[in-house]
């Protein structure tokens, strides 16, 4: 067994606030405590990173791909790996791999490399979110609508059947396509519910929350609006407290003006967090891909089906933090806190997002200007941005 490790730099942010001249002792992948650079046990192994600012690692619960592969065109332990070690480029630490409406034989496909992806301890994986196929038609987005329908008694046992074995467990539905009951017997099940892809009525949104539906995807993207006399899903969304709602920030899917009036309008205890909604392209000179037989073209920052459709995003985390800083005009904190803390609480996931004692050694190494140097998951570095290219990491 090695020596524990001590990191220290200009600045850490343990996830509420900025430390200066404070360090970390990891531990067998864990954060054991946090304590003054000057009271540095003796026999650790140094990691000194002078003019760096070290954060918790992101997590994004909403990664379609990366690296050339889409989950749905590769749903298997290497499409798995290959997703987190791309978005490890780009500062995210624990990711749940997306898998859009598509086919039972593919969700089943899914599912076994999910649970492959746990049993070998892949780094970075985190769970997986079903987004789809139960959606509303209406607000159906890029998902083909051949394959979207309402969830069966056979769609349900495969999903119960699977909760316990996946790690983090997510699905994105639709009220119009799923029942309260059907909501409750997912939550129960270990299954993290989301909606999203709906036309509902804000009335309606209750009975779902009462049976356990405890987020939203991908706010104000493919869901009823807020009206004046009919608040949707939008305006549930704000108002309800027991939702936590997820966002892109790439200025294309929502309009900066509307993501600051959202996030001051929002009803806690329930945040808004960051997503990216990452497709393949991200970490790649891709310019297009299939997605369930349909071409998808990547222009200027944007991924659209031929007619215009939105089509995921090209963005990575880090990309998305610098948005929320920069062009909302967020605190550095917050906006590190919605890329890391706020999608941890999100789904109970209490050993991501912060430094606290006995949290996963999980951290991302910034420079002054917020360019990535390192990423290290588990106490283990993953990728260093600074080393030669072809180097050993």
């Amino acid at each position: 067994m090695s020596s524990p490790l001590f990191v220290t730099a200009n600045r850490i942010f343990d996830g509420e606030q900025f430390l200066t001249d404070t360090g970390l002792i990891i531990e067998d992948g864990k954060v054991t405590t946090l304590l003054p650079a000057a009271e540095r046990p003796a026999g650790c192994r140094l990691l000194i990173l002078d003019d760096a600012t070290v954060v918790p690692g992101f997590v994004d619960l909403q990664v379609n791909g990366g690296g050339g592969v889409l989950f749905n065109n590769a749903p298997t332990l290497d499409g798995i790996r290959t997703i987190c070690n791309t978005h490890a480029r780009f500062g995210t630490t624990a990711l749940m791999v997306t898998l859009i409406t598509d086919t039972a034989d593919v969700r089943g496909k899914a599912i076994e490399a999910a649970t492959e992806a746990v049993a070998k301890g892949v780094p970075g994986y985190l769970g997986l979110h079903f987004e789809g196929p139960h959606l509303s038609l209406a607000r159906k987005g890029t998902h083909d609508p051949a394959l979207v329908r309402p969830m069966a008694t056979e769609d349900l046992a495969a999903l119960v059947a699977c909760g316990d074995r996946i790690g983090q467990a997510m699905i994105t539905v639709a009220p119009e396509s799923v029942t309260p009951a059907q909501v409750a017997a997912l939550v129960d099940a270990g299954f993290k519910v989301s909606l999203g892809h709906t036309d509902c009525k804000a009335a309606d949104v209750g009975a779902y929350v009462a049976a356990g539906a405890s987020l939203v995807t991908h706010l104000f993207n493919a869901m009823s609006q807020l009206g004046n006399r009919e608040p949707g899903l939008v305006g549930a969304a704000l108002a309800e407290g027991a939702l936590h709602c997820g966002l892109i920030a790439d200025g294309f899917h929502v309009d900066p003006i509307t993501m600051g009036l959202a996030l001051r309008a929002k009803s806690g205890p329930g945040r808004i967090f960051l997503v990216t909604d990452a497709m393949s392209s991200i970490g790649s000179d891709e310019t297009g891909f299939e997605l369930n037989g349909r071409q998808v073209y990547r222009r200027d920052g944007r991924l659209t089906l031929a007619d215009g459709t939105l089509a995921g995003a090209d963005i990575d985390m880090l990309s998305s933090v610098r948005f929320a800083h920069r062009r909302l005009d967020l605190p550095l904190e917050e906006a590190l806190r919605m890329a890391s803390a706020y999608p941890a609480e999100a789904i109970g996931a209490t050993s991501k997002g912060r430094f606290v004692p006995d949290c996963d050694a999980d951290f991302v190494v910034l420079s002054p200007d917020l360019d990535l140097q390192s990423t290290w998951i588990g106490g283990e570095c993953v990728f260093d941005a600074t080393a030669p290219a072809g180097a050993d990491r």
